[in-house]
């Protein structure tokens, strides 16, 4: 990936993160993406699905690789730098092995309303996938996919559970 195409992903980001910081509690409402985040991509099975951006996952999940949760503040789905290593191992992992694909699981806290939780997660996972991105691991290898607050780690009602449960998984396939 030349210079001038980072430089433009970079810059995207970084508005993506300046215009949806405060969005405390009301719609996300974030240019950049062209994906629409309605509800229609919300399944059955509690997890919401960009349209377009699914690929097979018939495939065999990889249980014996994985990678640290990236972390995310409150209300936010800006990559803070502490959590930049974190995909940059993922992205070196999916880089020596490219028959590998990756599902990124947005994850939110219980506070919030379900559709906002939703789209939370959806921004999140979308954030750290166009950092790999960034990184130069193909798009179509990458999948998003949001559980917004219905699939906690710590099933408690205070800010460690609710830190814990800011996060995004990786989930690989072969």
């Amino acid at each position: 990936m030349n210079k001038y195409l980072r430089m433009s992903l970079l810059v995207g980001i970084c508005a993506l993160v300046v215009f949806g910081a405060g969005c405390g509690g009301k719609n996300v409402d974030i240019k950049g993406f062209d994906d629409d985040l309605s509800l229609e991509g919300y399944g059955t099975d509690g997890t919401y699905s960009l349209p377009g951006a699914r690929f097979d996952e018939n495939g065999v999940r990889i249980q014996n690789v994985s990678f640290e949760n990236v972390m995310f503040g409150y209300d936010s789905f800006q990559i803070a730098n502490s959590e930049i290593a974190k995909i940059e191992q993922a992205t070196e992992y999916m880089s020596q092995n490219r028959n590998v694909k990756l599902v990124l699981e947005g994850n939110c806290d219980e506070r919030g309303s379900r559709e906002y939780n939703i789209s939370l997660g959806e921004y999140r996972a979308l954030a750290v996938r166009a950092h790999m991105i960034g990184l130069g691991i193909d798009g179509n290898r990458i999948q998003t996919r949001s559980y917004g607050e219905e699939n906690p780690l710590d099933a408690g009602h205070n800010e460690s559970a609710w830190r814990t449960n800011r996060r995004v998984e990786f989930a690989l396939y072969r």
